[in-house]
């Protein structure tokens, strides 16, 4: 049985940084990986890949450019680094196993609160 734990999360001010984990049981990571978030009263957002060599990345256009996904060497941590943060970065964030096209909120979610 897979399971995803993200962590990290927390109160940042707009244009501070914040950098999140994913630890997965059941997988080894060596596999496409995903960040999703949720904010607020709206749908679940795809904002970055990784696939499965840790060598190619994509990023939504909300957030190109501030947020980097990656893979530890011991595939066993997925990361997102979010810097230059913006109020509209407000959300639950996910890790997912899959790409864009497959990725699904699984397990617990991290709070990304931005406010001065």
């Amino acid at each position: 049985d897979v399971q995803l734990q993200a962590s990290g999360g927390g109160l940042v001010r707009p244009g501070g940084s914040l950098r999140l984990s994913c630890t997965a049981s059941g997988i080894t990571l060596r596999s496409p990986m995903s960040w999703l978030r949720q904010a607020p009263g709206k749908g679940v957002e795809w904002i970055a890949e990784i696939n499965a060599n840790g060598d190619m990345t994509a990023n939504a256009d909300s957030v190109s450019g501030r947020f980097t996904i990656s893979k530890d060497n011991a595939w066993k941590t997925l990361h997102l680094q979010m810097n230059n943060v913006r109020p509209e970065d407000t959300a639950v964030y996910y890790c997912a196993e899959g790409p864009r096209s497959t990725a699904q909120p699984r397990g617990q979610g991290t709070q990304v609160t931005v406010s001065s």
